[in-house]
């Protein structure tokens, strides 16, 4: 077994040694360093017999560390070989010194154009943002994103769709960029481990038309990429836009934890437009993307949990001017899989086995983030539950 842990080591070394060979640049240099020797050679065996200063074997090899990487003569050669020599040491050395920084901007070149077209590997990151996907007006979804939620610094935000142009003229303009990219398909594994997926905490998949994709294989590829998010990272918090209302129940089905129907929020606007009443302008004001105006989630006090809501509401209108008026309750808010976990728990603690039968069939009827507006007085605020106010914005 030794001897052949040997021969493989051996064989591997003359492989790998084969290969240096083989490349150019190692031919390059090793006709440089043998070119340098040459010449140190034939200054050393003239130059010691003319008085040009060079004398002992110091003084060739300073002459040639001088000749090659300061481009220029510490002694004055007096012999016509020496001078040859001279010379093809001071051109080796500009070859070799314009070789290098080619070399070195080329590898600055190559960081910077993998960093543009999102093909450069990350540094290790958690608790960031994804955004899955590209469609016009991107630009003022990104801006929304960071103005809607001011914990997320840009340079905490992954920008992961098949749109490497687009993104470079993005990243371009100076507010946008250090928001990081990774190129690729964001239903691919591979793609969402390069954005470090397990440790993202929410993601956003938005219609992808960096393609000439159908509205149906669009929705597909976002079923796809919720279904690939939810298996990779069960404590990610997925929000996901639909073109068609058909493929809600699928989403559901993945437990994405937040549903945007887009053609249903544009017909829904169309038809309260119609009614001539304002409605719109009131959906545009609620729904501003001002994070301190508007409809506001916030979270209730653990005091009152299991209380009334006319408790908390009584104490929330004493708070109106800082929190805004309370209009609701947001049920099952939050992560659909850690609330599964703890409804589990919570059922499996009753030993009657007609409870712990009860408890797990409100886990499989459980809805995430279910909004009940203006409950009775004596509704008992549970537990996963947030506060809906609106309050308007600030007049200067």
């Amino acid at each position: 077994m030794e001897k052949k842990k040997k021969g493989r080591k051996k064989a591997s070394l003359f492989r790998r040694i084969k290969l240096a060979f083989s490349d150019p640049i190692t031919l390059i240099c090793i006709g440089i360093v043998i070119l340098i020797i040459i010449g140190c050679v034939v200054i050393y065996h003239t130059e010691t017999k003319t008085g040009s200063g060079i004398e002992t074997k110091f003084d060739t090899f300073w002459f040639m560390c001088v000749a090659v990487f300061a481009n220029y003569f510490e002694f004055v050669c007096e012999s016509l070989p020496g001078r040859m020599a001279g010379w093809t040491m001071l051109m080796t050395g500009l070859v070799l010194f314009g070789c290098i920084t080619a070399k070195i901007a080329s590898w600055f070149l190559d960081i910077q154009m993998k960093n543009d077209k999102g093909l450069k590997k990350l540094n290790a990151m958690k608790g960031h943002f994804l955004l899955c996907g590209w469609r016009p007006g991107f630009e003022d979804i990104v801006d929304n994103v960071l103005i809607s939620n001011p914990d997320i610094s840009p340079d905490l935000i992954v920008l992961i769709n098949e749109a490497p142009e687009q993104m470079e003229q993005l990243r371009a303009e100076p507010r946008f960029k250090e928001l990081n990219y990774v190129a690729g398909d964001f239903t691919d594994e591979t793609v969402l481990n390069r954005a470090f997926i397990h440790t993202a905490t929410r993601a956003l998949v938005i219609s992808d038309k960096s393609k000439k994709y159908s509205n149906l294989e669009i929705d597909s590829r976002t079923v796809l990429a919720v279904l690939t998010m939810e298996s990779m990272n069960r404590g990610i918090y997925v929000a996901a836009e639909l073109i068609s209302e058909k493929f809600e129940k699928h989403l559901k089905m993945a437990h994405c934890d937040e549903i945007i129907l887009t053609q249903e929020y544009e017909r829904s606007l169309l038809a309260t437009a119609s009614s001539g009443m304002g409605y719109s302008n009131v959906i545009r004001a609620l729904i501003s993307n001002d994070a301190d105006s508007g409809i506001l989630i916030g979270d209730i006090p653990s005091s009152f949990i299991g209380k009334t809501y006319k408790d908390f509401k009584d104490y929330s209108w004493n708070l109106r001017e800082k929190n805004g008026i309370l209009v609701g309750l947001l049920l099952n808010s939050g992560n659909f899989h850690l609330r599964r976990k703890e409804a589990i728990r919570e059922a499996q603690k009753n030993p009657n086995i007609n409870a712990i039968i009860d408890g797990l069939q409100k886990v499989k009827t459980l809805v995430s983030n279910d909004p009940m507006f203006t409950p009775s007085n004596d509704f008992i605020v549970p537990k996963n539950a947030k506060a809906i106010f609106v309050r308007g914005k600030k007049e200067a």
